[in-house]
């Protein structure tokens, strides 16, 4: 296979001129172009990505990480982030960083070791000091589902205290007063927010917040399944159960019936995210649009503004989020 070292020996130039041919930089003769274009045509020469980046300093390539793999949430996601670089000919490297601090500062070090012109990152453990040091690095990070003050510009973002209220709102609108909650993991600020328009909704209907009717989940179905057992095992009346996202409200769907309850006729439930598999299971689920895919092109699109230069390109830092109302809430307004 022909190298860009014997394109550029055969066309007699040197290899930042063949780069900045394969790169199409004006800064090249067209007869100096025609040569290197012929001698790449006589070698049955491609053009790889290493060549490419050594006259533009430009991998072409975007680090991507995320907390998790498994689960459609984050899914979506990398679906939103990929599907919009993808068509301006960029492409993504993925890792992981479980929500451990020490595992999300090596998996930015990784992508930046990578070479990546720049990082889109889901990260929940580390705290907002260290990523203002990390973001005045050489490497742009963007930041998803974060909102970090004096990084607005770097950041995509629910608002998820409105998401939380929403939920509570909503449930008590349809006439239930004792309302349980599993919230997410305590250390996450998307949990915290939830958790904290829950409360402003209870106050806001002078209720007050149980900790008999509080569970800290994983985000995870076992969460849900956990949870919900633990709750019941109380022996505290509850007509309606809200979930901080929707696995977790899958998870505790499933127990509740096979425990015997006729859902949602003797427990309501309400779920975060809408994601994918909310349509679709028994009774469709009540939830909270989280836009994460939409959020994900807009990271993109952050990048590609900011990093690439490409004009006409609008931003939106912060997205709301709507209630999707399907069938798992009784109303008992009208019941």
């Amino acid at each position: 296979m022909a190298t860009i070292y014997e394109v550029s020996k055969l066309a007699g130039v040197s290899l930042a001129t063949v780069s900045r041919v394969i790169n199409n930089n004006p800064r090249v003769s067209d007869k100096t172009r025609q040569k290197v274009e012929i001698a790449m045509s006589e070698l049955g020469y491609r053009p790889n990505s290493i060549a490419q980046s050594l006259a533009s300093n430009c991998t072409n390539s975007i680090g991507i990480m995320v907390s998790e793999l498994h689960g459609p949430f984050f899914g979506q996601m990398m679906a939103g982030i990929e599907a919009e670089l993808r068509a301006f000919g960029k492409h993504v490297i993925i890792t992981t960083g479980h929500s451990e601090q020490d595992k999300e500062k090596e998996g930015i070090d990784f992508l930046i070791s990578r070479n990546c012109d720049a990082l889109i990152v889901h990260v929940e453990a580390i705290c907002d000091e260290d990523l203002h040091k990390l973001t005045q690095g050489d490497t742009p990070i963007y930041y998803m589902s974060r909102s970090i003050e004096g990084l607005e510009e770097h950041c995509i973002h629910l608002n998820n205290e409105l998401g939380g209220y929403l939920a509570t709102k909503t449930v008590i609108e349809q006439g239930h007063t004792d309302i349980a909650y599993i919230t997410g993991p305590e250390f996450k600020p998307d949990s915290q927010d939830r958790l904290a328009g829950h409360k402003r909704a209870l106050a806001e209907h002078n209720l007050n917040f149980d900790k008999d009717l509080y569970y800290i989940g994983d985000f995870k179905e076992t969460g849900g399944r956990d949870g919900i057992k633990a709750l019941l095992a109380k022996k505290v009346n509850f007509s309606a159960l809200i979930c901080a996202n929707d696995e977790m409200a899958s998870g505790a769907m499933t127990y509740a019936r096979e425990h015997g309850f006729i859902l949602p006729q003797d427990l309501s439930i309400m779920g975060f995210d809408n994601i994918i598999f909310s349509r679709h299971i028994y009774p469709k689920l009540t939830t909270i649009d989280n836009p994460v895919n939409e959020m994900g092109h807009m990271a993109a699109k952050l990048v590609l503004k900011n990093v690439y230069k490409h004009k006409n390109i609008t931003i939106k830092h912060s997205f709301e989020p709507s209630l999707i109302l399907r069938d798992s809430i009784t109303n008992l307004v009208t019941a």
